[in-house]
């Protein structure tokens, strides 16, 4: 019951690290992350090594809720960043010429539950529109039927759409592999110095380093150590439910909960974590009958019944101070890359962070990164 719907798979094996070898980059996370930046150094002729300390996909990019979205986790009437909102919409046309069926394109709906969270919503939709952005109304009338009892409105977004998780991270890896870059699961990374990476299975010495572990950097970089915190965040899934009744991923309360249903019928829902935010400011991957609970009484009010539940999991989100990822070389540490912190949002700007930092390595950086440079001095405080 914990392993998540996503993982629930046969997969390819690569194997751990063989021993001590020299590439030209090594990259920690097999993540959405580490695959992008992977695939894009190899295909430009790299010598690339990726570690994994489970196996591929198994951190939060195979444990969350398949949402693909535009932007960052801040709303964009709080955080009008149009160059990052156009970033990101970028990657979501290079993911469907790689993704395939892994992902459709169905667009996002956010949702207001109140009063607050409407006009929250209007002028996010109105800074959207006014930047020429495909962004469309809703009214309470507008949503899916199964929801109008829940909801008073709210904002589609066109470019969006959902993956099935696990099918597009090993999509990725292989796409990676085939490229040529090596890929070595079971196989942890516990100490680096300078551009050399210690691990469990030998050691990787290398031109550049990329620490690409999200919520899962731990130990490994003090900066990150305090700079990204660990959100817990817990998934459930259901059987095949006869009638569709969400035609695209949706989101409310501010995106605290969360949930689509898929082409063959199971709901994958999620969220609830503000209802003890202290509890799941942790890095135990583990879901607990308290939020899986709430998670299960949420999607009964939502169906008005219960279905069966085939799955329940938990993966670990890293959060900055400003809801802004890290991304870029780290002041002090020449050759060592940290793309990290999506505070919930990395499915599409993981993907393309990856992407830009491949790029950046060999001397063709995007400016668009700036926003989330390592060495910014962020402004805001995690969420409480």
């Amino acid at each position: 019951m914990t392993v998540p719907l996503w993982l629930d798979a046969d997969t390819p094996t690569y194997g751990p690290l063989p021993g001590d070898e020299r590439v030209d980059v090594a990259v920690v996370g097999s993540g959405v992350t580490g695959l992008a930046c992977a695939r894009v150094l190899a295909v430009g002729g790299a010598r690339v090594r990726v570690v994994e300390a489970r196996r591929i996909g198994s951190g939060a990019s195979g444990r969350n809720g398949g949402f693909a979205l535009r932007g960052t986790a801040v709303p964009y009437d709080r955080a009008p960043l149009a160059d990052v909102n156009r970033f990101t919409e970028d990657a979501l046309e290079q993911i469907r010429g790689l993704a395939g069926d892994a992902f459709r394109p169905e667009g996002s709906l956010r949702v207001a539950v109140d009063e607050a969270e409407l006009a929250d919503l209007r002028l996010e939709h109105d800074a959207l529109a006014a930047d020429g952005f495909a962004v469309e109304w809703h009214e309470r009338g507008d949503l899916p039927a199964a929801l109008r009892e829940h909801a008073l409105g709210g904002i589609f977004h066109p470019p969006d759409g959902a993956f099935d998780q696990g099918q597009w991270v090993r999509r990725l890896a292989a796409l990676a592999h085939e490229a040529g870059a090596r890929l070595a699961e079971e196989t942890q990374a516990t100490a680096l110095e300078g551009t050399e990476l210690t691990t469990d299975r030998g050691t990787v010495s290398a031109g550049a380093v990329v620490v690409a572990t999200d919520g899962y950097s731990a130990g490994l970089l003090e900066e990150l150590d305090d700079a990204v915190v660990s959100f817990r965040g817990q998934v459930l899934a259901t059987e095949a439910l006869d009638e569709h009744l969400f035609p695209c991923p949706i989101y409310a309360r501010w995106g605290y909960d969360y949930f689509q249903q898929l082409p063959d019928g199971p709901v994958v829902i999620g969220g609830r974590r503000d209802t003890d935010l202290e509890g799941e400011l942790t890095r135990e991957e583990r879901p607990t009958g308290e939020i899986q609970g709430r998670i299960e009484a949420y999607l009964t009010e939502l169906l008005g019944r219960t279905p069966r539940i085939t799955h329940r999991w938990a993966g670990l989100m890293g959060y900055t101070r400003d809801f802004l990822p890290l991304v870029g070389e780290l002041p002090d540490r020449e050759g060592v890359w940290v793309s990290a912190g999506y505070s919930g949002h990395g499915n599409v700007l993981g993907f393309a962070c990856g992407e830009a930092v491949a790029h950046a390595i060999v001397g063709r950086p995007d400016a668009r990164l700036e926003p989330f440079s390592p060495g910014r001095t962020p402004v805001a405080r995690p969420p409480a």
